[in-house]
């Protein structure tokens, strides 16, 4: 007599798979490839705990070739998509990339490394992240634990970037940033998102015009957060109604990019303008990828499109800020 074979219980094609007696399978994101020096790129990479306790936070730490023994240069803290459930930055993937961006860009990045549902459903990634980021704060007088960063972090030019949930942390850190109960005694300069996961009950633009793609990507945060399943939650809404201001943004600049044939490229237009009329003081700028879909560059990093973002990307990290009036 054959075994049963076990039932599924929840499955998003492609990414991740919980069985009834759950099991959870990931279906893609789970390769690990070591930390080195690049031959191709001479970025140095090597992997650091931030948190040992529980929970035990990890992050994968990027420095480019330096011309100097001393040289300070911007400081990146990136986060990695995936759905909040699959990937990490030691994948081959998100490894290649910060090889390509750090070197294009010449920043000290820190890739962190954040919980994954649905064994740590959110909030437990914009915890991990919001702690990752109090950890590199305590750098900001050259006395922090990790040499790299006292050594050549230049902390008037943080800046925090990701990719689809990663980009969604991004923004939600900024904004608790920019709340001063916080106490957060880091500056950030700039925030980029990349085809940020954003959402909403209704939709908006293009998102209900290929079949079963929006109601795949409507069961996705109920998953992800069951403590809060709506899809107007502001984490992953926020113009809902009822949202948190974007004028409390806590940095000066944002760059947002969307991908023409991305599900959730109306969702970053309808950000930006938000954003821009909100009265916050800082400078938003958007650019769309024409022809692409989500993560695009994360698959083909010796395109002309890919190489193009990254070059966008290195220019925001570079660029000089006008002076506060």
């Amino acid at each position: 007599m054959e075994p049963s074979k076990p039932e599924i219980a929840i499955e998003f094609p492609l990414m991740i798979r919980v069985y009834k007696d759950n099991r959870v399978e990931r279906l893609h994101g789970t390769d690990i490839v070591p930390a080195s020096t690049d031959d191709r790129t001479g970025v140095t990479s090597k992997d650091i705990t931030i948190i040992a306790a529980e929970p035990d936070i990890s992050a994968r730490l990027y420095l480019p070739k330096l011309t100097k023994p001393n040289q300070k240069l911007p400081l990146l803290v990136y986060f990695h998509g995936g759905g909040f459930c699959v990937s990490s930055p030691f994948t081959s993937k998100y490894h290649n990339y910060l090889n390509a961006l750090v070197a294009e860009s010449n920043v000290v990045a820190v890739s962190v490394n954040y919980r994954k549902a649905p064994e740590h459903p959110l909030p437990a990634a914009y915890e991990d992240a919001w702690a990752a980021l109090r950890w590199v704060e305590s750098h900001c007088s050259n006395g922090g634990p990790e040499a790299w960063l006292n050594e050549h972090a230049d902390f008037e030019r943080v800046f925090l970037a990701g990719v689809s949930a990663g980009a969604n942390i991004a923004h939600n850190l900024a904004m608790a940033a920019g709340k001063a109960d916080l106490g957060l005694n880091l500056g950030l300069l700039g925030v980029a998102l990349v085809h940020p996961y954003f959402w909403g009950s209704d939709p908006i633009g293009s998102e209900a015009q290929i079949p079963g793609l929006k109601e795949r990507v409507d069961r996705l945060w109920p998953f992800i957060c069951p403590s809060a399943p709506d899809n107007d939650d502001p984490r992953i809404n926020p113009v809902a109604k009822g949202a948190p201001s974007l004028a409390g943004l806590g940095c000066r600049r944002v760059l947002v990019c969307v991908a023409e044939k991305d599900i959730l490229r109306d969702r970053g237009w309808l950000y930006f303008e938000a954003l821009g009329r909100s009265g916050w003081m800082g400078v938003v700028e958007i650019e769309e990828t024409k022809g692409e879909n989500h993560a695009f560059h994360l698959n083909d990093l010796e395109g002309e499109k890919a190489k193009e973002l990254i070059k966008l990307l290195a220019d925001f990290f570079n660029k000089e800020m006008p002076p506060l009036i």
